[in-house]
Formats: structure tokens, C-alpha cells, sequence
């Protein structure tokens, strides 16, 4: 199978991706969890991202915490972080970065979004070596659990949904 290759934020046309393609990120992404995903939305909802040089249209939201033992996937179903999937597409995210099942109302907002649900697996070493640069944009007192920006090259993934269709089992 063949890897996918994206630039992110991306600015491009219409993705052709399917549930199940193996894709490879780079460039910068936002990193975010349970405590300050909230406060992402209701920034996003009041207009006031691009005070902290936060640019949604285009970006991807890994759902992490970034910390000096490295980065991993949190478990995306939290109500704060699923929570926050539809209103960041709405306001322009691409992609949303985690792992585990997403309920099915979660998929149709991807879907009526032009975004996707992509899942790397719970692998820190792998995915701290692809990390290059990390600087905390909002909350930066929530330590680990800050609103990070990092910078990636050939960062793996899987795409768990796309267009409705997801890999995870009924």
C-alpha cells in the first residue's frame, strides 16, 4: 500500500483519502487534550486564534500531551476531546489526530466538514523522533497539557475516517 504524503496545514484541493490509507504529516501541527481543548473551541467560537498565532484552516489537532518523555496518542473519545472534533473542523481543521473509536455522530460532523479522523498508534519513541521544534501557544500554565505547536516530518498515520467510512467494526 502505498503512503500518502501530506503537507500540513493543508491548503490544497479536495483529498482523495479512504478509510485505511497510510499517510506520512509534515510540517506543523497543534497538540491538545482534555484540559485545553475546551478553551480551543470557545476560542474558535469567539474569533480570538489568531491572537495566539493560531491559524485552524487547514491545521491538524493531535490529541496529546507533549512533555520531555515525548508524545503519544490519548484516547480521543474523552468527552472533551471528541467534544471538541466537530467545532474545530467547523472552524477549519482538516484533521484530528488520536486513537481509538469515535461514535458515529462524531463521523457525520467529519464528514459534513471535509475532515478526517486519523490514528497513529500508541508508539512515543516512533513519534517524538519525527518532532523537530514545540513551543506552547495557549494555557501555558497547564504544563504537559498546554496548547502546543510542533513541528513534523514524515509523522505516520492511519486514516480512521474519511467521508463517513470508518475502519472501526459495528
Amino acid at each position: 500500500m502505498n503512503v500518502k504524503k501530506i503537507n500540513v496545514p493543508y491548503k490544497g484541493e479536495a483529498l482523495d483519502l479512504k478509510a485505511g490509507d497510510l499517510v506520512e504529516l509534515n510540517g506543523v501541527i497543534y497538540c491538545g487534550r482534555d484540559a485545553v481543548l475546551p478553551h480551543i473551541v470557545a476560542m474558535a467560537k469567539e474569533g480570538t486564534l489568531s491572537e495566539h498565532e493560531i491559524d485552524i484552516k487547514g491545521a491538524v489537532i493531535f490529541h496529546t500531551a507533549v512533555s520531555c518523555a515525548g508524545i503519544a496518542p490519548t484516547t480521543t473519545s474523552k468527552p472533551e476531546i471528541e467534544g471538541s472534533i466537530v467545532p474545530l473542523s467547523e472552524a477549519g481543521a482538516k484533521f484530528h489526530l488520536g486513537k481509538g473509536r469515535i461514535s458515529p455522530e462524531t463521523v457525520e460532523g467529519l464528514k459534513q466538514n471535509g475532515a478526517y479522523f486519523l490514528i497513529t498508534p500508541p508508539v512515543a519513541a516512533l513519534l517524538t523522533a519525527q518532532m523537530s521544534e514545540c513551543r506552547a501557544l495557549v494555557h501555558p500554565e497547564f504544563g504537559m497539557e498546554a496548547f502546543y505547536e510542533i513541528k513534523v516530518t514524515d509523522f505516520p498515520a492511519i486514516v480512521a475516517v474519511a467521508d463517513g467510512e470508518t475502519i472501526f467494526s459495528d
